[in-house]
């Protein structure tokens, strides 16, 4: 018998609001959950480790300001807008039979990615999903005694303009060689003509690997009330 998840399908969330949930969900909860959302709102999103002067051209930032978070969960710095699509698994290491360690949650991923979009080109390369050689997709990683947490932000689509705020960083994947910002990513509108149909297919999806127990179309409040740590902020 399958696993319970919870699926939580949201639109037009701002990341620190989604941010927020998984943190709580993850620390104060021991259920398994999936978390879909498109439409954040402009912002940029580092690592917990990383410092905005190391990883944002800040002097560019100064006449279009946007929204700098440092997130709970380690991984690189991505800006996200509307053409953003996050999709998050908080899960028990027993519901996943999955060791809690980075390769193994990644595969996880990366097997349940292939199901849905079901497609010969998509791969997972070093940490990140890709298509042939090309990102679409970064995670970030939680791991937390035998649960884990594994958010992956795709690149439905993008604007060059706003990836390039970003700076190189200074440690980057073997696979990327030295490629810029436009030549190491593509967006996943080049394969799908529309998104939709993606979101539409995630509970069927879910369901080869769990039961679906709840579905719900807003953040569950309940969940934000109960104690726990806090580390995600907001730096500006």
């Amino acid at each position: 018998m399958n696993s319970p998840i919870n699926f939580i399908k949201l639109s037009n969330c701002p990341i620190y609001d989604q941010l927020e949930l998984e943190e709580a969900l993850l620390r104060a909860n021991d259920q398994n959950w999936c978390i879909v959302n498109m439409g954040s709102p402009d912002a940029i999103v580092l690592g917990i480790s990383s410092k905005p002067e190391e990883m944002i051209h800040l002097n560019h930032l100064q006449n279009n300001p946007v929204p700098i978070i440092k997130r709970f969960s380690g991984g690189g710095t991505v800006y996200v807008d509307q053409k953003t699509l996050f999709i998050t698994f908080i899960c028990n290491k027993e519901d996943t039979d999955t060791d809690c360690y980075p390769e193994p949650i990644l595969k996880w991923g990366k097997n349940f990615y292939q199901n849905l979009f079901d497609h010969n080109d998509f791969n997972l390369i070093e940490n990140d999903y890709v298509m042939k050689s090309k990102k679409i997709g970064g995670n970030a990683l939680y791991i937390r005694k035998n649960r884990w947490l594994l958010h992956t932000s795709f690149l439905w689509d993008y604007d060059i303009k706003k990836i390039n705020l970003l700076k190189q960083p200074k440690k980057i994947p073997e696979y990327r060689s030295n490629r810029s910002h436009k030549d190491f990513i593509t967006p996943l509108c080049k394969y799908y003509p529309s998104v939709q149909p993606l979101i539409d297919k995630l509970p069927k999806a879910l369901s080869d690997k769990f039961s679906i127990e709840k579905t719900y179309s807003e953040i569950p409040q309940e969940f934000l009330s109960i104690g726990h740590r806090k580390s995600l902020k907001k730096l500006n």
